[in-house]
């Protein structure tokens, strides 16, 4: 009888460390995949603003180029191609943003 209760107490221990072990090994895989996407997220808005000045860059090379023979119709033709590239990119933001909250409250 006395060896049955050490053999439950030896039972119950092994398993809170397995359990232990399952939940850290768990949650440490989890911290590392939110690790992983948060660098991917900040790779990709890198990636984002390199393509947006380099852009800028080339839009701004055209315009010399042009000299100042632009019209006001010109500069305002060039706003509204900036202002719809600027909504552009805030819908695709929102839309990876989107993806990425929907991928984390998924189990």
């Amino acid at each position: 009888m006395l060896q049955a209760f050490f053999v439950g107490r030896a039972l119950a221990a092994a398993v809170s460390d397995r359990a232990e072990h399952l939940v850290s090994d768990g949650l440490s895989k989890l911290g590392k995949f939110d690790a992983e996407q948060r660098e991917y997220f900040r790779q990709f808005t890198e990636e984002v603003m390199a393509r947006a000045e380099q852009e800028k860059a080339d839009a701004g090379a055209e315009q010399a180029t042009a000299g100042s023979s632009a019209t006001s119709t010109g500069a305002s033709v060039d706003t509204e191609d900036l202002q719809a590239t600027i909504d552009n990119l805030r819908a695709e933001v929102a839309q990876v943003r989107a993806a990425i909250q929907q991928y984390r409250q998924s189990p």
